[in-house]
């Protein structure tokens, strides 16, 4: 039997990998780490640098690199996402019958928890699918959400109110999608509030969320928001790559924040 432990990691921070995230490293025989390209090394080389300073003499792990798969940009978006999670559970059957033929402890590392916007509890779903006995663990991780909070000193949601979690994509096909005060956005390619009338929005950005080169901008949307454009299409093209999520509100989340001007750090 294979057991897998999904490991949530946080940002990229190592100070936020928890005691039982080490533990379940470091009692892994196999740990799979992807490359996702040239573009995205440093994805890796933050993989590389926590088993690095985390597993201990002890450890018997062995550590295997793989290429992730590519998925298909076409415009049927939820079938090339099925397809490119079935390519990579090939994948990750394939390094699991060669690397541990008789079964054993497989350890992966996940960016933040594998709960929120990740598939890799998705993916681990369809090894059963193919015939292998598989017996999956969660072990949570800090999510860029929390970082961003924590980073900008700010409260999720508004006193008593609901919060909303969506996707840039789902952001500009349905606008605010809910009564709640506050919505916090993931996975945009950039920019899907300009789909949003600007008036009365308080915005929270935050890229490389946890990391030495991370960028912070607050303030009124009508303000903010074409700097936040111009400012992360600059730091993608400088690193190659980005991460970043952001918290819409109503209204400012303390009252420090009422007037206050564009705020940015790290740029």
């Amino acid at each position: 039997m294979i057991h897998l432990s999904l490991i949530g990691i946080g940002t990229g921070n190592p100070e936020h990998v928890t005691l039982a995230a080490v533990r379940a490293l470091n009692e892994a025989d196999l740990i799979l780490l992807p490359r996702k390209g040239e573009g995205k090394s440093d994805l890796v080389d933050l993989r590389r640098l926590l088993c690095r300073n985390l597993l201990e003499a002890s450890s018997r792990a062995r550590i295997v690199e793989f290429d992730l798969p590519r998925r298909d940009s076409r415009a049927d978006y939820l079938g090339a996402v099925d397809d490119w999670h079935g390519a990579i559970a090939e994948v990750w059957a394939a390094l699991m019958a060669t690397h541990l033929p008789q079964g054993g402890r497989v350890g992966m590392l996940i960016w933040g928890d594998p709960s929120l916007y990740d598939s890799s509890l998705r993916i681990a779903e369809r090894l059963g699918a193919k015939g292998q006995e598989v017996e999956i663990r969660v072990v949570p991780g800090i999510t860029s959400l929390q970082v961003l909070t924590a980073e900008h000193r700010i409260p999720l949601n508004v006193l008593a109110e609901p919060v909303q979690i969506t996707t840039g994509r789902r952001l500009r096909e349905r606008g605010w999608l809910s009564d709640a005060e506050s919505v916090a956005v993931m996975l945009d390619s950039g920019g899907a509030f300009e789909s949003l009338p600007p008036e009365g929005l308080y915005i929270w950005w935050g890229a490389y969320l946890g990391m030495e080169k991370q960028s912070l901008i607050h303030g009124w949307l009508v303000d903010v928001a074409a700097a936040i454009v111009e400012h992360r299409a600059a730091l993608r093209e400088r690193h190659g790559w980005i991460m970043d999520v952001y918290l819409l509100a109503r209204k400012p989340l303390t009252p420090s924040q009422s007037n206050s001007p564009t705020d940015t750090k790290g740029v």
